[in-house]
């Protein structure tokens, strides 16, 4: 039987060597690699297309959340976690499998006989991670960043560096400071998501960071535009011309 290729992504070392020493027990699986962060695990991934991937989530470069959502391939993923119980509740509903630390021999066996399983019945399902992805970033707080793939690498932008979004269809367009990203994301998703004492929805499809604007300037009757320090105008409907007055002073 063809071994299983495994990659370990997990920023503590001792993390690492605890998951090689448990899976020595089972010559099934094969260790493709070790890395120490997301971005890393990315290049690894893409690189080397293991079966499995064993990912922590808390890690400082690029969370493992963040990771999953720019990588297109997509392996049998066993978290290793030390969240609390309202995310490990979300590992659940989305019937994913986790290793909460610190995890025994016992419970990483089982969680791998449930991969290995899944894997050989050619039973993966991806789906159940995005959901996964999706509902943890539902539930979190304000972002800080904004993470997305350029070509082969990753990017990361802090929100001082994104000057507004638009809506395109069912995504949403990133300008930043560097040029712009689209994001599988609504405008909804990022009118809850971003800080309110930084971005303002000024219309059904844009929002804009306020740092940016220099002026707003009649554009018809009850209607006007935001000009940014780019010189680009963006559309304002009466309801965001509005917050923008009392937010800015205009």
């Amino acid at each position: 039987m063809k071994k299983i290729r495994a990659l370990i992504i997990e920023d503590e070392a001792p993390a690492r060597e605890l998951i090689k020493y448990m899976l020595k027990d089972h010559p099934a699986i094969e260790i493709a690699g070790e890395c120490g962060d997301g971005f890393c695990g990315a290049r690894e991934i893409k690189e080397k297309h293991p079966d499995l991937i064993f990912l922590d989530i808390q890690m400082p470069k690029l969370t493992g959340f963040e990771l999953l959502e720019v990588i297109d391939e997509k392996p049998e993923v066993i978290f290793t976690t030390a969240f609390d119980q309202y995310a490990i509740r979300a590992f659940e509903l989305n019937a994913v499998d986790y290793l909460l630390k610190p995890f025994t021999k016992e419970r990483f066996d089982d969680a791998l006989e449930k991969a290995v399983s899944r894997i050989n019945k050619q039973e993966r399902e991806p789906e159940k991670i995005d959901r996964l992805v999706t509902a943890v970033s539902e539930s979190e707080g304000y972002l800080t960043r904004i993470v997305f793939r350029k070509g082969a690498g990753i990017k990361i932008i802090p929100l001082n560096n994104v000057s507004h979004l638009a809506a395109e269809d069912d995504y949403v367009m990133i300008y930043h400071t560097e040029g712009k990203a689209l994001k599988p994301k609504t405008m909804k998703y990022y009118e809850e998501h971003l800080p309110p004492a930084l971005f303002i929805r000024v219309h059904r499809s844009f929002m804009v960071n306020v740092e940016y604007i220099t002026r707003l300037e009649p554009y018809s009757k009850d209607n006007y535009v935001a000009v940014l320090k780019s010189g680009e105008k963006i559309p304002v409907s009466r309801a965001g011309y509005k917050m923008l007055r009392e937010k800015l002073s205009f």
